[in-house]
């Protein structure tokens, strides 16, 4: 692999692990600082996608895991989406990311919506963990409401989820903080006038 990949891959190992991180999972300081040279001192030279396999759980439950897989093959197939979920099925993890150099085949596409029924498996292409969307200085805070606090905020302006603004399923921020349809999330931005100005977006 050529200096120019492992350095691409390091990046998005990294942003990988900011967003565990902002969804709420276990994730290392000395993972979240590590360097290209202890990257590579970590995974070797010739290190293959799949070495950077990784598994985490939840901050507020151990019992709650995610997989993360970097296939080796470039194209996400059926063929590959159906081993991850078996792998998931097998150690009883419900939540799974794979990371893909390209886009899945169409057909593969709709097996990772159907498997989705069962295990929540979201794709990512590597072009989109290049660089932490998150951390942009345009980007407001972003926090999902539980359905404790969702329930609250719809008495407390006796309006319908339906009724509020917003925010598809794709949108960047929401796919990389693994928002849901149907889940709001409360939007804080910084205001001149009112110190902070917060707003409120249900996912479709």
């Amino acid at each position: 692999m050529s200096d120019e990949e492992n350095s691409k891959l390091f990046r998005i190992w990294k942003t990988t692990l900011e967003m565990l991180k902002d969804r709420g999972f276990l994730v290392l300081e000395s993972e979240l600082t590590m360097h290209m040279s202890e990257f590579l001192v970590k995974f070797g030279e010739n290190f293959k996608r799949e070495d950077l396999d990784m598994s985490k759980t939840k901050e507020d439950d151990l019992n709650d895991r995610i997989f993360v897989f970097f296939p080796n093959e470039p194209k996400l197939t059926v063929k590959i989406a159906k081993r991850y979920a078996e792998r998931m099925r097998t150690e009883k993890v419900l939540r799974g990311i794979i990371v893909s150099k390209e886009a899945p085949t169409p057909i593969a596409k709709r097996a990772v919506e159907d498997l989705s029924q069962r295990y929540y498996l979201e794709v990512f292409l590597d072009g989109e963990l290049l660089v932490n969307v998150n951390k942009h200085s345009l980007v407001p805070t972003h926090a999902v409401l539980t359905n404790e606090e969702k329930q609250a905020l719809l008495k407390r302006y006796t309006v319908k989820e339906t009724q509020l603004p917003r925010m598809q399923y794709g949108d960047p921020i929401a796919k990389y903080l693994g928002i849901r349809r149907g889940q709001v999330v409360r939007i804080t931005r910084d205001s001149e006038t009112a110190g902070k100005y917060i707003t409120y977006r249900f996912v479709v």
